[in-house]
């Protein structure tokens, strides 16, 4: 059984445009490889970090939502870990709630009423 995933990762704002997409593509192919399934994908921009993260105070963020099995995951926390254009990754498995809700996101039908 595939389980829904959610992963988020920050790439270092040194790189160009080109280079970005190229990194965002490789981990696409790399979950789409190991029998994931990419089901949504956003990109966020380059936003602002909390804190620095190795001298940095910016950071290119990307979201991935992907149905895979568990043992994918550990594959690909050593990938970003092995990358020197990520600098922070969290990626965590979606319940039954979470995934209702950003099925919900991703029609639109989650906007705020209008009293």
């Amino acid at each position: 059984m595939l389980n829904h995933y959610e992963t988020v990762f920050i790439l270092t704002p040194v790189l160009s445009d080109s280079q970005m997409k190229e990194a965002v593509q490789k981990y696409k192919d790399y979950i789409t490889a190991n029998g994931g399934e990419i089901e949504h994908e956003e990109f966020w921009g380059l936003k602002k970090l909390a804190y620095p993260i190795q001298k940095k105070s910016t950071g290119f963020y990307h979201l991935l939502q992907f149905k895979s099995e568990g043992e994918l995951i550990a594959k690909l926390e050593t990938e970003y870990r092995r990358d020197e254009r990520i600098i922070r990754f969290l990626t965590f498995k979606m319940d039954k709630y979470s995934v209702a809700y950003a099925t919900k996101k991703k029609s639109g039908k989650t906007e705020k009423k209008e009293e």
